[in-house]
């Protein structure tokens, strides 16, 4: 056995505070926090859009970092009472959630969108995430997600330990670049849970692209919601789940409906 070095990443509690009220708190990567609070706000339904948040600070603590984000003041109202609509039994084991139905919220649909890719198209985003990670090619240990827009390649790459977290933070990266969702593919490096496919459809974008395999929660959600799935992409073969009409020059290989 021989000494050595190795770099890992940091992982750090990461907490979401609104009007002075923490709402939630996250293990994450300390990195693209501004890109996290609006990110997060958004998947969360917390605002619709970004002029609701009127500021950001990131507070460094002793055991971690507090985001102190300022609502504009309807926004902040709706929190509060959402919050007191909150209080109180819990039904199903899920903090703020009093029945099953709560639990799978409505997902947008993303049908208007007009965006398709070529197979080629699918590859090369895949290839450009992996090698647009540079936190994980130094640390094999986090998760990846980026936003294609064909013809211009990925325009926007986030890292975390966690996927939801990596996702959160593409959100926010691409919306406060003035990203339009419905004109690009969410790519990710993780397994596609139904998660996913909720932040990939409120950023607007028509296409999730994932190496790793989806859930059937997943692939029904994103079939509803009238979003392409593709996943377990492998060099140049991938599996495409759902929304198959959205990809020219056919299907490689098909998997259920869509």
């Amino acid at each position: 056995m021989e000494d050595g070095e190795r770099f890992v990443p940091e992982e750090t509690p990461v907490a979401f505070s609104y009007a002075g009220s923490t709402h939630a708190v996250m293990m994450a990567t300390p990195a693209d926090l501004e890109d996290f609070a609006t990110g997060f706000s958004l998947t969360e339904g917390i605002i619709a859009g970004l002029g609701e948040i009127e500021a950001i600070e990131v507070v460094a603590e002793d055991k971690g970092i507090d985001l102190q984000i300022r609502l504009a003041d309807a926004s902040n109202d709706a929190l509060v009472a959402r919050r007191r609509h909150m209080a109180g039994p819990v039904g199903c084991g899920l903090c703020g959630i009093e029945s099953i139905e709560q639990a799978v919220r409505v997902t947008p649909s993303v049908r208007s969108s007009a965006l398709t890719l070529s197979e080629d198209e699918i590859v090369e985003a895949v290839h450009l995430l992996n090698g647009g990670q540079p936190l994980h090619r130094t640390t094999r240990a986090v998760h990846g997600a980026g936003f294609y827009v064909p013809g211009k390649g990925l325009v926007a790459v986030r890292e975390d330990v966690g996927r939801h977290n990596a996702l959160d933070k593409l959100v926010g990266a691409a919306r406060r670049a003035g990203h339009d969702g419905g004109a690009g593919a969410v790519i990710v490096t993780s397994r596609v849970s139904v998660e996913m496919v909720q932040k990939t459809a409120i950023v607007g974008s028509p296409f999730i692209i994932a190496i790793s395999a989806p859930t059937a929660l997943a692939i029904r959600t994103a079939e509803e919601a009238g979003m392409t799935l593709v996943a377990l992409v492998r060099g140049d073969e991938f599996e495409i789940f759902t929304g198959a009409g959205r990809i020219a020059s056919g299907a490689r290989r098909k998997v259920g409906s869509g």
